[in-house]
């Protein structure tokens, strides 16, 4: 996709670029800087399964001064719902280098990530922690307040401790909190 311009904000003079680019368009290089930031972001709590999964799909990443300073990723995932498998773009590894937090760089990654997600999928969805959930709420996120759970290898695995902290955008699916959401089956944390 190329670049999307510079962000009016920034620090020492540095231009801010975001870029949205798929995983097989980032080098080795990008990669790296990529688990670099995240593994300072969450503060060494982040496992290779982890890193793996914000893989295979869309990536927003934020620049100033010629380095990674902001990323997310939407990749998709299958929900059952209702008896439907919804084609559902999961919100993935969103983090901000920690001296620029709370400068919108995070919404400026949210806005690019929603737009993918509005023009691919039929939902959208993400876990967050405790200190990124009033970012999605300020962005309309919902958080579910359904039942959670995941299609794994010996049927379906309830999933009580995501209850409360999985957000969800829906586009108009009319989701019934009567019925929970499935999510597919993956190793290590399943959201």
């Amino acid at each position: 996709m190329g670049e999307r311009g510079g962000y009016g904000g920034g620090y020492r003079g540095a231009v801010t670029i975001l870029r949205a680019a798929h995983t097989a368009d980032l080098g080795r290089t990008e990669l790296h800087a990529v688990r670099a930031l995240l593994d300072e972001a969450f503060d060494g709590d982040f496992a290779d399964e982890d890193f793996e999964h914000c893989l295979g799909g869309m990536h927003a990443l934020i620049e100033q001064g010629g380095e990674l300073v902001a990323h997310g990723s939407v990749i998709q995932r299958r929900v059952l719902h209702r008896g439907r498998a919804l084609r559902t773009g999961y919100v993935e590894a969103v983090a901000v280098r920690a001296d620029l937090r709370r400068k919108g760089l995070g919404g400026l990654l949210m806005a690019e990530l929603e737009r993918v997600l509005d023009g691919a999928y039929e939902l959208g969805a993400l876990s967050a922690s405790d200190e990124g959930a009033a970012l999605y709420r300020s962005r309309g996120w919902q958080v579910w307040p359904g039942r959670i759970g995941a299609l794994g290898p010996e049927g379906v695995v309830p999933l009580p401790e995501e209850e409360g902290t999985t957000f969800v955008r829906d586009r108009g699916e009319r989701l019934d909190t009567a019925h929970e959401l499935l999510f597919d089956w993956r190793d290590g944390d399943v959201l």
